[in-house]
């Protein structure tokens, strides 16, 4: 590595390493665009303090901010550094010995069902990858993912638009280590894909000012007869 690349490193560890700026970021990594506002309300500051953060976080490339009337909203700049937050927290639960109060509702809440960025993770995410890899429509490794024939088809039938989705200017399908569950989800346009076909059926929702996704009753009847995922409401 050299010298310039570990300064770089440093100072995203720096920038991430900060409480108030993890927390930001965090709330970002539902995928949403939140106002300075919001972001100060999810990290407990005033929002002229909040100001201050998010220059740093926007002049690293970390986020990036669109304007909409008076107001700026931010969001994570790409997939990849929402990549690698998730991939931190990963780290972070090897110390999950280290938490000194019992896990909240929340907590399980988010880890049967959250988003991660734009796709699913969780207990959720990680049953849907292992359902599309049993029935033969992905063949996901630790490296990268491609859908087969078979999963064309079965995906098509199920309203996603593969073609239309592996020819958009991302990662098609990869795996993300999910962090409460040590084990791989599917990211990248096909995961989005996933998600937002869930969320168009009515099958899953989220929960207001949270990553947390609920499956609703007509969700849970839809995932056991399609991917024969039995998951709680």
């Amino acid at each position: 590595m050299t010298t310039v690349n570990a300064m770089n490193l440093a100072e995203i560890g720096n920038l991430v390493g900060d409480l108030t700026r993890a927390q930001m970021l965090t709330a970002l990594l539902d995928g949403r665009a939140l106002t300075a506002g919001e972001l100060a309300w999810c990290a407990g500051i005033m929002p002229q303090t909040a100001s201050s953060h998010l220059a740093k976080l926007q002049a690293a490339g970390l986020l990036t901010m669109e304007k909409q009337g008076r107001h700026r909203y931010f969001r994570l700049s790409s997939p990849t550094v929402a990549a690698m937050l998730e991939s931190m927290q990963v780290v972070c639960a090897v110390d999950a010995p280290r938490r000194i109060r019992p896990e909240s509702r929340m907590d399980k809440d988010m880890r049967m069902a959250r988003s991660c960025y734009d796709h699913l993770a969780g207990v959720l995410g990680v049953a849907l990858a292992d359902a599309l890899t049993r029935q033969g429509a992905v063949d996901l490794t630790a490296d990268g993912g491609v859908v087969t024939a078979q999963g064309r088809n079965m995906l098509g039938s199920f309203g996603i638009d593969v073609a239309g989705l592996a020819d958009q200017k991302r990662c098609f399908c990869r795996p993300c280590l999910d962090w409460s569950e040590r084990r791989h989800h599917i990211a990248g346009a096909l995961g989005k894909g996933l998600a937002d076909r869930l969320f168009q059926l009515g099958w899953i929702k989220r929960v207001r000012d949270s990553r947390v996704i609920r499956v609703t009753p007509e969700g849970q009847q839809g995932l056991k007869q399609t991917f024969a995922i039995d998951h709680p409401v």
